[in-house]
Order: structure tokens, then C-alpha cells, then sequence
């Protein structure tokens, strides 16, 4: 847990064969007066790899961590309402029918040290990080008929004719062309956003992260 880091002096209270099995969790980072461990670090890497078969490097995985961070601070002093409970169990849900049955999922989360309280918690951190940016950054971006035609004509058209597909109308397929936009504009003011948020919570990096 963020901000919790196992004390070492809890191993003089132990058999001295059970107190040399006992390990410091490493800080990496400082976010504010709060702290980032390795095994954050970790967690967040099995989990990567549970979802899409791979993980990020550490240092990736260390600024999604400060990024995840960041946002429910902001989110909280905004009045942003932390995902539901109910949204959290249907992207769980999914994930177990991308596994195929409750079982499968169960299996590969034993495989990567995962329980369901691990998952559940890094669900509703990317439902966190995802709701907040969507809703502080949707309504600032503008995307016009003009735009919507450019990449019509610029980007898919050219591309669905690489790959030998049918090319649809524009007027079919202009709200998708519209949400691609809306969700790179959103995309492009996060990142920017972000940058600026690290400067103002002070993040340090510890050592650097260690690959695990």
C-alpha cells in the first residue's frame, strides 16, 4: 500500500530464522509528502502483464503510478466522484470474459501473485485516472466539420485502402472520426497537464527505479 512501508525493527520481535526472511519494501519515489515503493512497482507490473501478456519498463510504470496519484488528489479537491462500485465489477467482469470464465482469470492472477483485491484496485485506479481526464478535458476540445473531413479524407481513407477494406461514406462514420479526435485532444491536454503537475507535487525519484 501506497505510503505504508514494512518496518525492519518488526523483525526483533521474531525467531531470528524468521526476522532474516524479512524484507524492507524500497522506496523509489516521493510524491508530496507520500511515497511509492517497489513493490507498488511490482504489483503494477504483474498486473500489466495479467492484462496484456507484457509489462512496461520501471521507469513507465513508476510515472503511471505518480500520474495515478496525481489525478485522485486533483480529483478529490475538485469534487470528482471516484468510479462506482457497479463500474468497477462490470471491467472486472469483462476481464473475466476475456479469460473465458471466472476460473481462468482466477488461475492467472494465482500465476502472477494477483488476488481479486489487487485487480479490483488497479481497475478502479485506471477507471480513476481515465473518468477524471475525460471530464476535465472533454469539454475543451473543439473539433469542427473541417476536422472531421480532414482525417476523413487525409488519414482513413488512405489507410482502409492500404489494407484492401471497403471505404465507408463520411456521413457514416463521422461521429467514430469525431471521437477519435475528441480522444486525441483529451489525449494531448493530459499529457501536458500531467507534465505540469509533476513539477507542482514535487515528485522525487529515489535511486531510480529498479527493473524487477
Amino acid at each position: 500500500m501506497r505510503g505504508r512501508i514494512l518496518i525492519a525493527f518488526l523483525a526483533f520481535s521474531l525467531p531470528l530464522g524468521a526476522a532474516a526472511q524479512q524484507v524492507v519494501d524500497r522506496i523509489v519515489a516521493r510524491v508530496d509528502s507520500e511515497v511509492i515503493t517497489k513493490s507498488e512497482l511490482d504489483e503494477l507490473g504483474n498486473f500489466q502483464r495479467l492484462v496484456s501478456g507484457k509489462e512496461q519498463t520501471a521507469e513507465q510504470r513508476l510515472r503511471e503510478l505518480v500520474e495515478q496519484w496525481m489525478v485522485s488528489r486533483e480529483a478529490s479537491y475538485s469534487g470528482y466522484h471516484p468510479p462506482k462500485a457497479a463500474a468497477i465489477e462490470k471491467a472486472y467482469a469483462s476481464l473475466e470474459k476475456r479469460f473465458g470464465s471466472p476460473e481462468a482469470l482466477a488461475r492467472k492472477m494465482k500465476e502472477f501473485g494477483l488476488t481479486r483485491d489487487d485487480v479490483r484496485k488497479m481497475l478502479e485506479r485506471q477507471l480513476l485516472l481515465s473518468g477524471y481526464l475525460d471530464y476535465k478535458f472533454r469539454p475543451q476540445v473543439q473539433v469542427t466539420e473541417k476536422d472531421i473531413e480532414d482525417y476523413y479524407r487525409n488519414t482513413l481513407v488512405p489507410e482502409l485502402k492500404r489494407e484492401g477494406q471497403t471505404v465507408p461514406s463520411l456521413e457514416s462514420v463521422a461521429d467514430r472520426v469525431r471521437e477519435v479526435l475528441l480522444e486525441r485532444g483529451i489525449s494531448r491536454l493530459s499529457a501536458e497537464w500531467l507534465n505540469q503537475m509533476q513539477e507542482r507535487w514535487k515528485v522525487e525519484r529515489i535511486g531510480g527505479p529498479e527493473s524487477p
